[in-house]
């Protein structure tokens, strides 16, 4: 009896909210629901009345005041999260209820009627307090309807609406949703709706929570197998439209794993049939893993297509994937579209279409070309870029559509196709492999490349931008690596390249900071000139010819410290010409400033970079260690091999001041013009770089010893004798600045005196010739002193 007074009182509760739950009155429902779910396990027929509960939660709250809504968050959020709870509840028609009142969530509908004094809450009001730990809870219930496909499809239902949230999704990822949603993609269903509701809410959980922690869940190989037989499936038997969709999410998702080395992709087999499916129409032959698959050349094959490239690209940072790219043709199916366009579009695609899949069957082809060189090589594919290359420049009419990622700025033009070709050339090149290099040239490619060179430098003129900044840095690149320790193919590039590459050298500085890639190709141009013509004669010559030492210098003059450091460089190499120490005197920059006051100033610039102790007349301060860094005293004293470079030994690579010495022992160090005594105080310290930087190495000797053991006393005595010679050396530079800057003031005394002289003398003339005018004014105002004048002249 007890029972069935509660059975009645419970119909009586829904009656009476059945337009609603007032805020206040959630948390005691609540309560009411757990009590029904305890009863339920004994008693069937608490079944009904706790389904009516949970419908309540469907309808809108009510509130009396708008304030309610905040105040009873907490309660509310709980009670909410509360339903994911019941889940527990061993009663199919309760599960499938709590999933159908989450979705109600979503849709939610006004009931006619509203409780006297309330208002319905704001139409989001329970989607935010869902956000409480309800998504996880039902996705820990996916255990319990393992076996029960209605109850499984409702679940995923409420979880596609709860996943459009953020906090959803993060919930859910921490119930490792994921992994659990990978493994029904293969779930026996005849509706389909099991592997579009999963794969719906993977991709929901892709966008809204952490990318990595899901591709995390997923690299198990039980997910991938899964996904792979899966994905197999909507291939071979997937006929529909939305079987093609979804067959591209699906592969959307494979990208992503694919880009995480620790997924098994390979071990899978997932791997191997992504790339044949990627060479399936260019490389034509049959192959068992897709048996019946044809292609339809739909729009949702066309993206399929270009996410087959896509994955072919990132395989191929995989070192492991090499042997599965190699085996499956993927090097001459990229190469089938390193081909002419034609305008009147394919059989099979349309002209837009096809120059899309051109452009990022080439873009894949850089990535690729390394880890497959002997294929690129016997595929001839050097010949193929090269003809290619040719028809880019050539005058054959064609309008590039220039509407796809890769087709930036290539509308109209062929520019697109030149620089993924270019690009791929450069990939290849970068590799330092003699086989593609004497290819390359045996083939001319240094004089087509040249022609590029200059073909894309004319368009520039006309209109600057990215691509064509882009093309010319790679082909001066590709030139630099072709022409490195070669002194044939140096000789082949002076005969034109010479007169390419010095315009380079002429850019507008401001040009630098475009933010456009004119820093980029000016460094470009750099390292080809120190690769393609320092070292041989023939070049050198052409080049200084024309005026080429003057160009270096005006751009070192900018003092860019990304520049400097090469250029001095270029500058060494060049010296053991006679011509450029003789241009390097002739040179004068802004304000008459000669290349020796250049070079010091670098030299002074590059010693306050570097913490160098000087004082304010810029000499020696500390005469043991004179030009040590404040780096190289803050680190300590480590006894290293004898074929490990020291501290004081890589100090030279990393700053400019060994070039500045080596190209003054070039220059010289007397009778330089355009000098301030400054200046020669700084000399007198260039001058004897080498003994202070052999000073330091003995230094570090000395230090190195004395960590591991005394020396005997003989060599002890040596020691001493070194580091006092060194030390001397340093008194006798200090003294040295000190007589320039002695020699400056005694000179300023002087000037000073030549001054005051010049000061006197005209003082003086000035006396005499006021006294000249008074007594000119005397003779011709007065009368008697005229009389007076002239009888002293009769007496005389």
């Amino acid at each position: 009896d007890l029972e069935k007074e509660q059975l009645k009182t419970l119909k009586k509760v829904v009656k009476h909210f059945e337009n609603g739950l007032p805020l206040k009155n959630v948390a005691q429902i609540t309560e009411i629901l757990n009590l029904c779910a305890e009863k339920i396990i004994e008693q069937e027929d608490f079944t009904e009345p706790l389904c009516e509960l949970i419908k309540l939660f469907g309808l809108p709250f009510q509130k009396k005041k708008s304030s309610d809504e905040g105040d009873y968050s907490v309660e509310v959020s709980q009670c909410i999260a509360q339903l994911g709870y019941l889940m527990r509840v061993p009663s199919s028609q309760v599960k499938i209820q709590i999933c159908k009142t989450v979705v109600s969530f979503y849709n939610m509908e006004l009931s006619g009627k509203l409780l006297p004094g309330y208002q319905p809450t704001s139409a989001n009001y329970k989607i935010q307090m869902a956000e409480a730990g309800l998504a996880e809870a039902l996705v820990l219930s996916l255990a319990l309807v393992e076996n029960q496909l209605i109850e499984k499809l409702w679940v995923l239902k409420a979880l596609q609406h709860l996943s459009t949230s953020g906090q959803n999704c993060r919930q859910m990822v921490k119930a490792k949703a994921a992994s659990r949603l990978c493994l029904y993609l293969n779930g026996a269903d005849p509706s389909g709706q099991l592997l579009f509701r999963s794969s719906d809410i993977l991709w929901k959980l892709l966008e809204n929570a952490s990318k990595e922690e899901v591709v995390d869940q997923l690299r198990s190989l039980e997910c991938v197998q899964a996904l792979k037989e899966v994905f197999l499936h909507l291939v071979t038997h997937g006929f529909r439209h939305c079987d093609h969709q979804l067959r591209n999410d699906l592969l959307v998702i494979a990208t992503l794993l694919a880009e995480n080395p620790a997924v098994p992709m390979i071990e899978s087999g997932f791997a191997e049939l992504l790339i044949v499916l990627a060479t399936f129409a260019e490389v034509k032959l049959p192959n068992p893993l897709v048996k019946g698959f044809k292609f339809t050349y739909s729009y949702e094959d066309f993206e399929m297509k270009k996410l087959l490239f896509n994955i072919i690209g990132i395989l191929s940072q995989d070192p492991s994937a090499a042997q599965l790219l190699s085996e499956n043709h993927v090097m001459p199916a990229l190469l089938y579209y390193v081909k002419q366009n034609q305008n009147l579009g394919f059989p099979d695609w349309s002209a837009t279409q096809y120059e899309e899949l051109q452009l990022h069957a080439i873009a894949v082809l850089a990535s690729v070309a390394p880890v497959l060189v002997d294929k690129y090589l016997s595929c001839q594919a050097n010949t193929l870029l090269l003809v290619f290359l040719e028809w880019c420049i050539g005058q054959d009419p064609f309008f590039g559509q220039g509407n796809s990622f890769h087709g930036t700025g290539g509308r109209g033009n062929k520019l697109a196709q030149m620089r993924y070709s270019v690009r791929v050339l450069r990939s290849v090149v970068a590799l330092y492999n003699d086989a593609v290099s004497i290819n390359l040239c045996d083939q001319g490619a240094i004089s087509q490349l040249l022609g590029i060179l200059k073909y894309a430098a004319d368009k520039a003129k006309e209109k600057e931008g990215t691509i064509l900044l882009e093309i010319q840095a790679d082909i001066l690149f590709i030139l630099s690596v072709l022409c490195e320790n070669n002194s044939h193919r140096k000789e082949l590039f002076s005969c034109e390249g010479i007169d390419i590459l010095t315009p380079f050298f002429k850019m507008d500085p401001r040009k630098l900071y475009s933010g456009l890639g004119h820093n980029c190709l000016l460094l470009s141009a750099l390292d080809c000139l120190w690769s393609c013509v320092s070292g041989c004669y023939i070049a050198e010559d052409a080049f200084i010819e024309q005026q080429g030492i003057f160009l270096l210098l005006d751009l070192l003059a900018l003092k860019e410290k990304n520049l400097c450091n090469i250029i001095l460089g270029i500058l060494v190499e060049f010296s053991g010409n006679p011509k450029t120490t003789l241009h390097m005197s002739i040179w004068r920059g802004k304000r008459e400033q000669t290349a020796a006051n250049l070079l010091i100033e670098l030299w002074r610039q590059e010693e306050l970079d570097l913490g160098v102790r000087r004082d304010e007349d810029g000499r020696i301060v500390d005469t043991k260690r004179p030009i040590v860094t404040s780096f190289q005293k803050q680190q300590k004293v480590l006894p290293v091999p004898a074929n490990c470079p020291s501290f004081a030994i890589m100090e030279i690579s990393e700053s400019i001041r060994a070039k500045v010495y080596s190209l003054f022992c070039k220059l010289g160090f007397e009778n330089l013009p355009g000098l301030s005594a400054k200046d020669f105080v700084t000399l007198a310290i260039i001058q004897h770089y080498i003994d202070f930087k052999t000073g330091e190495v003995w230094s570090e000797i000395c230090e190195e010893l004395k960590e591991e053991f005394r020396p005997v006393t003989p060599d002890e005595r040596t020691l001493k004798l070194i580091s006092r010679a060194s030390e001397n050396i340093g008194v006798k530079v200090v003294a040295l600045q000190n007589e320039a800057l002695e020699r400056q003031c005694h000179h300023k005394i002087q000037e000073e005196k030549k001054t005051y002289k010049q000061i006197q003398d005209t003082h003086t003339q000035r006396e005499l010739i006021n006294k000249s005018w008074e007594n000119f004014l005397a003779r011709t105002s007065n009368f008697e002193a005229l009389k007076v004048r002239n009888l002293m002249e009769q007496k005389i």
